[in-house]
């Protein structure tokens, strides 16, 4: 499977994160989640939060 991969340097990474996913015609986004056991681990960090509600690409959590 090809693949690309980009550093863009922004104050608000999910912003960045969805406006390069878009610029370059993705269809879907990949992200990682922290592990966390108890309270934490139920919470998904709050950049992949943003991008999961900001993000008309669908986008794939893995955890």
């Amino acid at each position: 499977m090809p693949c690309e991969t980009a550093y863009v340097a922004n104050d608000h990474p999910y912003e960045a994160t969805i406006k390069t996913a878009e610029d370059t015609g993705c269809d879907l986004i990949v992200m990682a989640s922290h592990r966390r056991r108890g309270v934490q681990g139920m919470l998904i960090g709050s950049e992949t939060l943003k991008v999961l509600t900001h993000s008309k690409i669908p986008v794939l959590v893995y955890r």
